[in-house]
C-alpha cells in the first residue's frame, strides 16, 4: 500500500514537472552554446533590432521539405533562429514554413515572392537525381518587402536576417555625404552604390563651398575620384570633421589612363599631399597584374573588322582580401588604373592592408604610352601583394578616435552616366558600400557577415589530432554505458540492502 502511494506521488510529480516545463517552454526560448564563435547565441546587435520594434514582422520561409542531410541543417538552423527572433521580439517577429514543393501553386508562389530554385544531386532508390530545391524567404511589414532569394548553406544567417528585419523597420536613417565641386562623379554616375546605400543611410552630396553644411550630421563622408585642385580650406574642415571623431571613405585617383590616347599620366588635386602627412602613401604609379581584366583591340582581316579581347595589365582583377568585416565575402574587384598604397605614419594608429594584387604584379611610372599589343611575360611582374585598398584607424586629426578607408582607385565604385554607364560586379559596389558600412557601423551588425558555419575538413587536421577525435568519437558512448551500468547497478545493490533491514515493509 505505501509503495503504490510512492508510485502515484511520484506520476504526480513527474506529470507536474512536464506542466512546467512546457508553460515555460511556450513562454521562454533558451538553449547552451558551446561552439567556438558562439553561432547559436543572438548577438547584442540583433537583440537591441528585435525589442526595438514596434509592429509584426512576417517571414515566409519557403523551403523544401526532405532536404539532403547537408542542407537539412540549414534548415533546420533557420528554424531555430526564427524561434529564437520570435521569443526575443515578444511575438513580434511571425514565421511559417511553406513547402514549394508541394504543388504547382505553391511553386508559383515562391517564385513570384522572389525565391529562387537551385538543382541539386540526390539518391532516390539508389539512383542519382537532381532536384529542385528552395531555401529562400520573404520578410514583409506592411506594403514593405525584403528577399532573401536563397540562403547558402554556411552563409552568415544572423546577418542576412537582422540586416532584411532593420531594412524594413528603421525610420531615422543615418546620413552618409558625398563630397562634390571638385571633379567628383556625380551621386547619379554610381547608381548601383547609391541605390544600395539608400537602403540603410541617407545619401546627400556636399559642398565644401556651403557655409551652412554641418558635417558633424554625417556618420562618414565619402571622397570618390576627384580631378581639380582641393582647396586648403576644405582640408581643414575634413581635418576638423576627423577631429571631431568623423570618419572617411576616399577613392584616389593618383594616375589616370586614357585608352583613346593610349595615354598614361599622374593626377594631382592636393588630396595625395594631405593624405601622405598622415602617413598614407598613394603612390604616382600604374599597377600591373598578370590577373586582370581585357579591352577590346579593333583588327582587319580581308575585307572584315572584327575585334579581339586582350588581356591588359593595367586593369587589375583583385582577389586577395583580408579577413576583415569591409572585404569578408568579396572574391574579385576590378580596379582600373590603380596604384599601390604604402603606410609610413604613426605606429600608434592601426593600419590594416585591405585589397592586394596577385603573386604576379609590378608598377610603372608616369607619364607612359599603353602598348596595347605587347607580350607580356612573368619578367614584366617582378613584384606581388601590393597594397591597394586599407583602412587606417585610430587618432588622425585630435584626441578622438576616427577612421579612413582609402583605395587607391577612384572609378571602381562608378557606373558612368548616358550611353557611357556600364553595369558593375557585385563586389564592385559590395566593396564600397561594405566598408562605408563598416566606418558607420555602431550596431554590430557588421561583425555578423562572419558569423557563419566554419569549415574544418579532416584534411587540413594532423594526424595526431585525427587519431584522437577518432578514439574519442569511439570510446566515449562505450564509457557512457559503463557509467550508467555502474550507476544502476549501485543503485539495485543499495535498495537489496534496504529490503534486508528490519521494518523495510
Amino acid at each position: 500500500m505505501k509503495n503504490s502511494k510512492s508510485i502515484t506521488t511520484q506520476i504526480l510529480l513527474i506529470i507536474a514537472v512536464l506542466l512546467v516545463i512546457n508553460f515555460l517552454s511556450n513562454n521562454f526560448f533558451f538553449r547552451l552554446d558551446f561552439t567556438a564563435d558562439q553561432r547559436y547565441t543572438l548577438s547584442e546587435a540583433t537583440k537591441n533590432i528585435l525589442k526595438s520594434l514596434d509592429e509584426p514582422i512576417t517571414v515566409t520561409a519557403y523551403f523544401t521539405e526532405d532536404l539532403p542531410p547537408d542542407l537539412s541543417v540549414t534548415r533546420s538552423d533557420f528554424k531555430d533562429l526564427l524561434v529564437e527572433y520570435a521569443s526575443v521580439s515578444k511575438g513580434l517577429v511571425l514565421y511559417e514554413f511553406v513547402n514549394p514543393n508541394k504543388d504547382q501553386e505553391s511553386e508559383q508562389k515562391a517564385f513570384q515572392a522572389g525565391v529562387q530554385p537551385v538543382l541539386v544531386q540526390t539518391r532516390e532508390k539508389d539512383e542519382a537525381t537532381q532536384k529542385k530545391v528552395f531555401m529562400g524567404a520573404v520578410l514583409q511589414k506592411g506594403d514593405k518587402k525584403e528577399i532573401i532569394p536563397f540562403m547558402q548553406p554556411g552563409a552568415a544567417m544572423e546577418y542576412a536576417l537582422s540586416t532584411n528585419i532593420k531594412k524594413l523597420s528603421v525610420t531615422d536613417k543615418p546620413f552618409i555625404g558625398i563630397i562634390q565641386g571638385h571633379g567628383e562623379p556625380g551621386l547619379n554616375a554610381m547608381s548601383q552604390v547609391m541605390e544600395s546605400m539608400s537602403i540603410l543611410y541617407t545619401v546627400e552630396p556636399v559642398n565644401l563651398d556651403d557655409s551652412a553644411a554641418d558635417l558633424r550630421k554625417y556618420k562618414t563622408i565619402a571622397i570618390i575620384g576627384p580631378r581639380d585642385t582641393i582647396p586648403p580650406r576644405h582640408f581643414q574642415m575634413l581635418d576638423k570633421y576627423l577631429a571631431d571623431g568623423g570618419n572617411l571613405f576616399i577613392g584616389i585617383d593618383r594616375v589616370d589612363g586614357d585608352l583613346s590616347t593610349v595615354q598614361g599620366k599622374s593626377v594631382e588635386t592636393g588630396l595625395e599631399k594631405w593624405l601622405s602627412d598622415k602617413g598614407l602613401m598613394v603612390e604616382n604609379n600604374f599597377v600591373v597584374d598578370a590577373n586582370c581584366g581585357s579591352v577590346g583591340v579593333q583588327q582587319r582581316q580581308s575585307f572584315f573588322n572584327f575585334t579581339t579581347q586582350v588581356r591588359f595589365p593595367y586593369l587589375p582583377i583583385i582577389t586577395n582580401f583580408e579577413d576583415h568585416p569591409a572585404t569578408k565575402g568579396l572574391e574579385q574587384v576590378l580596379m582600373p588604373f590603380v596604384s599601390s598604397i604604402t603606410y609610413t605614419g604613426d605606429t600608434a594608429n592601426h593600419f590594416v592592408p585591405l585589397a592586394r594584387t596577385s603573386e604576379k604584379s609590378g608598377t610603372q611610372s608616369t607619364p607612359l604610352y599603353f602598348d596595347i599589343n605587347k607580350q607580356w611575360t612573368d619578367t614584366d611582374f617582378p613584384l606581388s601583394n601590393l597594397v591597394v585598398g586599407a583602412i587606417l584607424e585610430g587618432k588622425l586629426a585630435g584626441d578622438a578616435e576616427s577612421g579612413i578607408a582609402l583605395f587607391a582607385d577612384g572609378q571602381f565604385m562608378v557606373n558612368g552616366e548616358g550611353q557611357r554607364a556600364q553595369q558593375l560586379s557585385k563586389d564592385n559596389v559590395s566593396l564600397m558600400v561594405n566598408s562605408i558600412d563598416y566606418l558607420s557601423d555602431d550596431t554590430g551588425l557588421i561583425d555578423l557577415r562572419t558569423k557563419g558555419i566554419t569549415s574544418r575538413p579532416l584534411d587540413q587536421i594532423d594526424d595526431g589530432r585525427k587519431v584522437f577525435l577518432k578514439w574519442l568519437n569511439f570510446l566515449v558512448p562505450i564509457f557512457l554505458i559503463l557509467i550508467y551500468g555502474i550507476v544502476r547497478m549501485q543503485r539495485r545493490r543499495n535498495l537489496r540492502v534496504k529490503r534486508m533491514e528490519q521494518g523495510y515493509i
